[in-house]
């Protein structure tokens, strides 16, 4: 009698979550005025690279761009503001909620879970429009409104 003998089945590692390259219009409102914009986003999350761009009144208004290996690094020129650190849950992010990670960012704007933050419309992709309410380093109320317009996931 001869018995055949099944391997297990190999582990599959999980494949990495999609890089994801976003384009959002925004809104402001807070104690700077009010202005509107654009957002563009790049997210690699299986290396933690971010390139996040503020864009409005015809001038860069934040840089934000880093990865896990070699830190972040944000810059916002109307606030003489230039930092650096190793984690982006070290970073301020002036006009948009804190996140932790590069995997929380991606979360935030693809489930509209985060601290102040609002789904206003939705569709199959995920929150069309996002509302979030926070306050600047002085503690005064400020809003940010986000409309996706573009979402393109690469794997």
């Amino acid at each position: 009698m001869m018995l055949l003998f099944q391997a297990p089945p190999a582990e599959v590692a999980p494949a990495p979550p999609p890089s994801v390259k976003a384009l959002y219009g925004w809104g402001y409102e807070g104690p700077e005025g009010e202005g509107t914009g654009t957002l563009s986003l790049w997210v690699e999350p299986a290396t933690g690279r971010i390139v996040m761009e503020l864009q409005g009144l015809g001038e860069r208004l934040l840089l934000l761009e880093g990865d896990r290996a070699s830190g972040y690094r944000v810059q916002v020129p109307r606030q003489k503001l230039d930092e650096r650190a190793p984690t982006l849950a070290a970073l301020p992010l002036p006009f948009l909620p804190q996140v932790a990670s590069p995997e929380a960012l991606l979360a935030l704007l693809h489930t509209g879970v985060g601290p102040g933050v609002s789904i206003q419309k939705q569709d199959a992709t995920g929150p069309l429009k996002l509302h979030w309410t926070g306050q600047d380093p002085k503690g005064r109320t400020e809003q940010v409104w986000l409309t996706r317009k573009r979402w393109v996931e690469a794997r």
